[in-house]
């Protein structure tokens, strides 16, 4: 007996046993069924009360002993077909409760050049357009050159579009800026009165605030504080580009 089977389409153990006993021996009394089955008389009331909702058996009305019998195995496939039915009614439902579910949201912080590098990583995992608030070219310090070169290279693999809004003296600090970014790179000037030593840098449903951040390089004092909520980042998304239209082309 393939009990797993049988569970499949929604029967119980007591159910399958009794519905392939009647399925072998015919048509049966109580008494009979429950020896077959190898199931308690009472447990075999219950069972085939279930069944008859199933349309799986049939009762057979005596003036001595009612009996009950099994309807072809076709009926499986009636089975098979409603379950199917009843689960593409439900899709649509589910599907929209899987596509507005919550996602799972933390917080974190990372700190000097070590959390520069750890951003890296994430980006590259995550494979997201970067957007920068405050832009001030910290990647070149030349101390995380390495790392900053392999990341590149993996980016451009992936596609990944950078977009920044740089602080006014950054443009100045850096020389020959913008040539020595490799990829894709967007840019806007904010304006000088708005300039900060704070940063905000958005990719996937990841938030990154920086503390503490120079031109030009990236100190060990630096404290990047890592936000991973998807409605956090689609708000910084957009107010990003409500910033970008207010700010100076470059």
């Amino acid at each position: 007996m393939n009990i797993g089977l049988y569970e499949s389409l929604g029967l119980s153990p007591n159910e399958a046993k009794i519905y392939e006993s009647l399925l072998e021996t015919g048509e049966s009394g109580i008494s009979a069924i429950a020896i077959k089955a190898k199931i308690h008389r009472r447990n075999a009331y219950d069972a085939i009360a279930r069944l008859i909702d199933k349309g799986l058996v049939f009762e057979i009305f005596s003036s001595d002993e009612n009996r009950y019998n099994a309807v072809d195995p076709d009926k499986l496939t009636e089975l098979l077909a409603e379950k199917q039915a009843a689960l593409n009614k439900a899709l649509p439902e589910l599907k929209k409760k899987f596509i507005t579910r919550p996602a799972p949201q933390e917080a974190f912080i990372y700190r000097g050049l070590e959390g520069q590098k750890n951003i890296f990583r994430d980006m590259i995992r995550i494979g997201a357009d970067s957007y920068f608030i405050g832009a001030k070219g910290g990647w070149y310090d030349p101390r995380i050159e390495a790392a900053r070169q392999a990341f590149f290279k993996e980016a451009k693999k992936k596609n990944i579009k950078f977009i920044q809004l740089f602080d006014f003296e950054a443009i100045k600090q850096m020389p020959n800026f913008p040539k020595h970014f490799e990829g894709e790179l967007k840019y806007r000037i904010l304006p000088k009165e708005f300039s900060t030593n704070s940063a905000i840098h958005i990719f996937g449903d990841y938030v990154i605030t920086y503390t503490g951040l120079p031109v030009g390089k990236i100190s060990e004092e630096v404290i990047f504080f890592v936000l991973h909520s998807k409605d956090l980042a689609e708000s910084y998304r957009k107010w990003f580009w409500f910033m970008w239209n207010l700010s100076q082309k470059s």
